[in-house]
């Protein structure tokens, strides 16, 4: 598949569009994939100066790869420097995602990062490559590796992760193809948090907000480094931070991953 068009949509009237998804190892459709293509609609309706900034997405039912998925946009706001859009994505069963996400247009300001990427932390190129599809590259931090400083939550997981192939100079696909690789490390990271174990595992994603804070090549390595912050009520939440190779804080983002099942040891919160 050309990954410059795995996020191409067609379009089925005013403020509708249709796109389809790969079948995945695991069978159904990847959340990232599908908040990637409800990105890519909203997008479709806005000026073509306007950046996305932030997304906000709930999954609401597993979707199905071997139907399209439909796409509704609703334009909820067009101001002078923002405009913000509600999609619901659909498939027979009815509403499997539904996406806010707001688009600013570029405005001179200072540039100030308060989050920086430790140093240490071992290079994509001294890493084994670990990805479940040809589409990215992904290539963990070994947990044995230990950062010298204090990290708020636990079950810390790093990877370097970029996409497979050039993907040209559109600043939207490039935050698309972000959107969906950031997906990826949440659900390992409520695992380890919470010491379940593989078999007979069940895990969801429940919700998905990204901000992007600065321009992104996803085509390049990228460090995604996610921690856990709580877990209750079979819900997990995970807060990342995502840097370009030279340091730069691209993106943070959080998850909420619903996990069920056979734990294989006692958290550090029930040692306590």
């Amino acid at each position: 598949m050309d990954l410059s068009r795995l996020f191409d949509l067609e379009s089925h009237g005013a403020d509708t569009f249709v796109g389809i998804g790969p079948q995945y190892p695991w069978g159904g459709l990847y959340g990232g994939q599908i908040v990637a293509q409800a990105l890519r609609a909203a997008a479709s309706t806005v000026d073509v100066d306007l950046e996305v900034h932030s997304l906000r997405s709930y999954f609401i039912r597993r979707g199905d790869h071997t139907e399209p998925i439909r796409f509704e946009v609703d334009r909820i706001r067009n101001g002078r420097s923002f405009s913000t859009r509600r999609v619901i994505a659909r498939q027979a069963v009815g509403a499997i995602l539904n996406l806010e996400a707001s688009f600013q247009r570029p405005e001179p300001s200072m540039d100030l990062q308060t989050v920086a990427m430790e140093s240490g932390i071992p290079s994509p190129s001294s890493l084994v490559s670990d990805s479940w599809t040809s589409s990215f590259e992904r290539r963990f931090v070994p947990r044995t590796w230990s950062s010298p400083a204090p990290r708020l939550g636990s079950a810390r997981t790093l990877a370097w992760m970029k996409v497979n192939a050039p993907l040209g100079d559109d600043q939207l696909l490039h935050r698309c193809w972000l959107a969906y690789l950031s997906d990826d490390l949440p659900t390992d990271t409520v695992q380890a948090a919470g010491g379940f174990a593989d078999e007979g595992r069940f895990a969801a994603s429940l919700d998905h907000t990204m901000w992007f804070h600065r321009p992104v090549r996803a085509d390049g390595w990228h460090l995604h480094d996610f921690s856990c912050h709580s877990f209750v009520g079979g819900r997990g939440l995970t807060i990342g931070h995502l840097f370009a190779a030279d340091g730069v804080h691209i993106a943070t983002v959080a998850q909420e991953v619903l996990m069920r099942g056979q734990r294989l040891r006692q958290t550090d919160a029930d040692a306590s």
